[in-house]
């Protein structure tokens, strides 16, 4: 086999392939091999036919596809694995120049890893955003934790207020026509939640238990159901218990039993402790992020429409997982929002070509610097997790898969670019 290779237009590389007589003759004979078991012809059993005799028979370039796809398979990646510098990046396109008894000339054009070319990424001014925690942020986490414990207590004797917890039925028709998902009995609603209809819970408030109301709301115009969107509808409406949340309170014993913390304010200061901890990270994270996108918008790649494509299937995936998570099938959720997938693949490609001109540029710092993860980081990285939940480290590290042993040889990788950013440019 002898082979050439050529960069070729937009981040591709053109590489022609060609085959000897005696190389293509022994494609063909493994073609023979893998095919001889469709053919049957008369005097043979079938899959016993002699080669020559079905050339006879279906003409000399009867294997001929089948070995070109045979030769393709062997010969493309051989030289693949002769020449390193060529990362495909997605299948080529392939074409036949010669084809003939004599041998076999194909190229292959190959889409491969683009070229960067990197904007400064040393002595850049970053400046970092910190968050401090508020007497707010704390009261707030107080109050989530009261809110987990509070208690419903039925009411009587006053009508339905904001804040309420009541139990109705609903029936709901537009022009006189009840609609599918409009009636519902005994059912929940805290008012002044937002989780009807505009118009809806407002209305409720005021009434009393055991009165039935006849509402009357406007479906917005960008509403899920087609059916639906902008129609003005009537919902009859009973209303059967009020309850209202109690709060327990805000005790030493309280806390101490839900938390474990001594007095009130011993619990006040592990929240600010943990906020100004996740207000710490959450600000790294921000200035990780300025970092990359300084150095990106700074930088020059051109990016193949296969790795934007790519870049969005993994978007759409990990929707469509987050959505399943919800209990909502992705085909499910277009239709709702009045969407194809074309459009909404379509709505991605920014965002994609984004994610993607910045995955390569970190990649070519990492190739420029030689940033990598040794065995010894790995190790340590596991170790680390393994005294984290109480295992020995060695016994931890073999109950791991090769896919998770690659996230943490990634993490480390990652966690040693920004180390290196953070310490080569300027954070105001």
């Amino acid at each position: 086999m002898k082979y050439t290779f050529e960069k070729g237009e937009k981040s591709s590389v053109k590489i022609t392939v060609t085959l000897t007589a005696k190389e293509w003759a022994a494609m063909q004979d493994k073609a023979y091999e893998k095919t001889k078991g469709k053919y049957q012809l008369p005097g043979f059993r079938k899959g016993h036919v002699p080669k020559s005799v079905i050339e006879q028979a279906y003409g000399k370039g009867a294997f001929y596809e089948e070995a070109v796809n045979l030769a393709f398979a062997q010969y493309y990646y051989d030289v693949l694995e002769k020449e390193p510098t060529i990362e495909p990046i997605d299948r080529p396109e392939v074409e036949i120049d010669k084809l003939d008894d004599k041998g076999l000339t194909f190229t292959a054009v190959t889409p491969v890893k683009p070229d960067v070319k990197l904007g400064e990424y040393k002595g850049i001014n970053v400046e970092k955003v910190e968050y401090n925690v508020k007497d707010d942020d704390i009261a707030t986490e107080v109050n989530r934790l009261l809110e987990q414990h509070a208690t419903e207590e039925n009411v009587e004797g006053r009508p339905a207020k904001n804040g309420d917890i009541t139990v109705i039925d609903y029936s709901g028709s537009i022009d006189g026509v009840k609609f599918d998902g409009g009636t519902a009995e005994k059912q929940n609603l805290t008012l002044g939640s937002g989780m009807f209809i505009p118009g809806f819970e407002e209305q409720v408030e005021g009434m009393n238990i055991g009165e039935t109301k006849d509402i009357k709301v406007k479906f917005p115009d960008d509403y899920g159901a087609e059916d639906l969107k902008g129609k003005e509808a009537v919902f009859t409406v009973t209303l059967h218990e009020i309850k209202e949340k109690k709060l327990p309170e805000l005790t030493d014993e309280f806390v101490k039993d839900k938390t474990g913390n001594e007095t009130v304010e011993a619990y006040k200061a592990s929240v600010k402790e943990r906020l100004e901890k996740a207000n710490e990270q959450r600000a790294e994270r921000e200035l990780e992020d300025k970092i990359i996108k300084a150095i990106t918008d700074k930088s020059e790649v051109e990016i193949p429409d296969s790795l934007v494509e790519r870049e969005i299937d993994n978007m759409v995936q990990q929707a469509s997982y987050r959505l399943m998570y919800q209990g909502l099938k992705f085909e499910d959720y277009l239709k709702y929002t009045n969407q194809t997938m074309e459009a909404y693949r379509e709505g991605l490609k920014e965002s994609a070509k984004e994610h993607v001109k910045t995955q390569l540029v970190i990649d070519k710092i990492l190739t420029d610097e030689k940033i990598e993860a040794t065995k010894e980081d790995v190790d340590a990285k596991i170790a680390e997790q393994a005294q984290s939940v109480g295992k020995d480290a060695e016994e931890y590290a073999k109950t791991m898969s090769d896919k998770q042993r690659g996230y943490i040889e990634n993490g480390v990788v990652i966690d040693k670019l920004f180390k290196f950013l953070k310490e080569n440019n300027n954070i105001a």
